[in-house]
């Protein structure tokens, strides 16, 4: 089952399933958002899948409509963006093979050693992150994009600061959690996401990765309750104008993984800060495919689109250049 949030065509916030053709909205009666639908949920001591199914009315929108006039909202949200913490983990997918045999002969020439950080990381990952019988492996690279602030709906622009050096896709599975009462996190689903980075900034030197994830992001527009496939394919492109000036299929999913998502998601919730009861997480498992290692540089206007059969509707988000304010404080 799959669940959109949106504002309906009376402007009030409403929850979603899209039917078996994505073509038509059936509305959940009572909530007006996920996060109001997960706490009746845990209230009523049930699962999210029955809340939702118990809910499903016969009042319906369009879909298209819902699209093309950008009532979309993000599948999920907290009613205090503070209280939403937006983070990812790095280095978690297989990688080609030319990049593996590529590391494999460097250490056999010259020793771990000669590693890059990165790469170090990357192997620790393949050797660990999946450790047998499904027990705590290696940590990940972990990084912190910002709170609820920073989420871009579906089809609305990504605002890139005018000092950024550049802002680029990355195609990425997404985790959405909801710290209960008792302080246990709750999956509540999964998306599709553009975690969106400043990749110029980055290259220049890793120890930048932190600056250069303070971008905005996007997921959705389909939240996917349950369980994500292990193996999930689809593809990304950017459009400029009428022309498709890139694309490229992408695959995400642990079959694709060097780290478990329950590793991930351990060494994430393992901190006590990060299950305080009432937050919403929302994390990123890793770029898949990104189009700046194609050599892509994304232009003002330019519009992201990442798609997947598993997850309904594509994402799609146009970029804007914004100025970024002025970092200058002033004494009180």
């Amino acid at each position: 089952m799959r669940l959109v949030q949106f504002i309906d065509k009376h402007g009030n916030r409403a929850v979603g399933a899209p039917d078996d053709g994505g073509t038509q909205l059936a509305l959940l009666g009572g909530v007006e958002s996920v996060y109001d639908l997960a706490q009746v949920a845990l209230d009523d001591g049930q699962s999210l899948v029955l809340a939702a199914e118990e809910r499903v009315g016969d009042t319906v929108e369009d879909y298209d409509a819902v699209v093309a006039e950008r009532r979309l909202l993000a599948p999920l949200d907290h009613p205090d963006p503070a209280h939403c913490l937006v983070t990812g983990t790095g280095l978690t997918h297989l990688g080609s093979a030319d990049a593996r045999d590529s590391m494999h002969k460097k250490v056999a020439e010259e020793g771990e050693e000669a590693l890059s950080d990165s790469m170090k990381m990357f192997k620790w990952g393949l050797e660990g992150g999946k450790p047998a019988g499904g027990g705590i492996g290696v940590a990940p690279e972990w990084f912190y994009k910002g709170d609820g602030g920073i989420v871009t709906a579906p089809e609305q622009a990504f605002e890139m600061v005018d000092f950024a050096e550049d802002g680029g896709d990355e195609v990425e599975l997404v985790g959405l959690y909801l710290v209960d009462p008792q302080g246990v996190p709750r999956r509540l689903g999964f998306a599709l996401g553009n975690e969106f980075s400043d990749h110029v900034l980055e290259q220049r030197n890793y120890l930048y990765l932190a600056h250069s994830k303070l971008r905005p992001c996007s997921f959705g527009p389909e939240l996917l309750l349950g369980e994500a496939p292990d193996d999930i394919q689809g593809k990304a492109r950017i459009h400029r104008g009428a022309e498709v000036i890139w694309e490229k299929p992408f695959a995400t999913g642990e079959a694709n993984m060097s780290h478990s998502l329950a590793n991930l998601e351990h060494h994430h919730f393992k901190y006590p800060q990060h299950r305080r009861p009432g937050d919403v997480h929302v994390h990123y498992f890793g770029a898949a495919t990104l189009s700046f290692t194609d050599g892509i540089r994304a232009e003002e206007n330019d519009v992201f689109e990442i798609e997947s059969e598993v997850f309904g509707r594509p994402l799609r988000n146009p970029l804007l250049i914004r100025g970024g304010g002025s970092g200058k404080v002033v004494e009180l």
